[in-house]
């Protein structure tokens, strides 16, 4: 797909526990978008907010020659490791699309993550019966980072066993974002 608006931004990637399987709505969009890039874990099992965030931090740095700005779409666990990145430094980024995170209760890391708005446009999909976090805590921390909440109805964990295919909506959100961010830099200029 060329001459797409996601060509004027450097997409990252973040998966949650185990990766993304060839039938997760992430690994489809990089076959539908070849550029997007994965943020790759040395550990897909081990969930560890520091070691993932520092691979978040790492593979953004790795596009500095890149001038274009960089969107993470992010999924799971790998939302939770995004955010932590972008609340340190938001440098180069342009926004976040931050699907079904995983409670950070769960995995004892609500203590590091910020309770307050992220410093880049973000927009989080929940779903209403998602097995890793509530929808009212979803919205809860949707509201605390001021990302914009789309409630995605019963989809599970928005996963591959949704049965969601290339997932139209998420990338329909994913536009909605990158409109968003559009939006914000000519209001700053």
């Amino acid at each position: 797909m060329s001459g797409d608006a996601t060509d004027d931004f450097r997409v990252l990637i973040a998966p949650g526990l185990h990766n993304s399987g060839p039938e997760h709505w992430q690994s489809r969009w990089q076959r539908l978008f070849p550029a997007f890039e994965r943020i790759e874990q040395d550990d897909w099992e081990a969930p560890d907010l520091e070691r993932w965030s520092a691979r978040v931090d790492q593979t953004r740095r790795a596009g500095r020659g890149d001038p274009r700005p960089v969107l993470i779409v992010a999924h799971s666990f790998g939302s939770l490791a995004t955010v932590h990145s972008v609340a340190r430094d938001p440098s180069g980024v342009a926004g976040v699309l931050l699907v079904a995170p995983a409670d950070p209760d769960k995995f004892n890391v609500a203590a590091r993550l910020p309770t307050q708005p992220l410093p880049v446009p973000s927009i989080m999909i929940g779903s209403t019966n998602d097995p890793w976090m509530a929808a009212p805590r979803a919205a809860l921390w949707a509201e605390r980072w001021h990302s914009r909440f789309v409630d995605g109805g019963p989809l599970g964990h928005i996963n591959a066993e949704s049965g969601l295919g290339d997932w139209p909506a998420g990338l329909e959100t994913l536009y909605l974002l990158i409109d968003q961010v559009q939006n914000r830099t000519l209001a700053a200029h």
